[in-house]
């Protein structure tokens, strides 16, 4: 039977594999895993659609960051929010390269990615792109909440595009290793990131005493 869902990037998931059926475990709909899904298959595309001949910009970097912070698992349930984001992924992505919209021998090189591919994929490498993905998912969280307050690194920005692209290309396990473990060091990068946005906007967190204090009630 086929799955209407397929969703194991959190600890929850039902039987210690995969949500599957009509809902989450978390509650989340199987629809809005769905779209999820569709978000996450745009932004490969985008990532595709980088390696155009437009540059990308400060604008590129926020629709990728923001769609990929969305699809962690339970930050947004709003299907209508996901689907709005999927148009706006999908615009950027008509405007980096606005000739593909209009091509009669389309090649498919800056097409959405289908996420089954992945979930279908041979055991090591579905494991292997899901990390690289969900790394990817929790990094856009840091880098995110850093852009709001104005901080963003050029290094971590590439990256974003470099494993979304990877995501969507039919490597073997050689050639995601690597990639799996330059996640971890631009996490720690992006980390750093987020730490100076913070620090520098609301200054260093200082230690404050604060006395006990104890109240005498009807029961003490």
């Amino acid at each position: 039977m086929e799955n209407k869902m397929f969703c194991f990037q959190c600890e929850q998931t039902a039987g210690c594999t995969a949500c599957t059926g009509n809902a989450g475990v978390c509650g989340k709909k199987s629809e809005t895993a769905v779209l999820q899904d569709e978000l996450t298959g745009a932004l490969v595309g985008l990532a595709r659609a980088v390696r155009g001949d437009t540059e990308p910009d400060e604008n590129t970097y926020k629709i990728l960051i923001e769609g990929l912070f969305t699809t962690v698992t339970n930050v947004s349930f709003d299907d209508e929010a996901i689907q709005r984001q999927i148009e706006a992924v999908r615009r950027e992505k008509e405007r980096l390269v606005p000739q593909c919209g209009s091509c009669g021998a389309p090649c498919g090189q800056n097409d959405d990615f289908d996420m089954k591919e992945i979930w279908e994929a041979q055991e090591n490498i579905r494991s292997l792109k899901s990390l690289i993905l969900f790394g990817l998912r929790g990094m856009a969280a840091y880098a995110y909440h850093a852009m709001v307050l104005g901080y963003s690194d050029e290094e971590v920005n590439t990256f974003f595009y470099e494993g979304m692209f990877a995501i969507g290309e039919d490597l073997n396990m050689e050639q995601l290793l690597p990639l799996v473990m330059k996640v971890g060091e631009v996490n720690l990068k992006c980390m750093a990131l987020l730490d100076q946005a913070n620090t520098e906007t609301y200054g260093d967190p200082v230690p404050v005493t604060v006395p006990l204090t104890v109240e005498k009630g009807p029961f003490i």
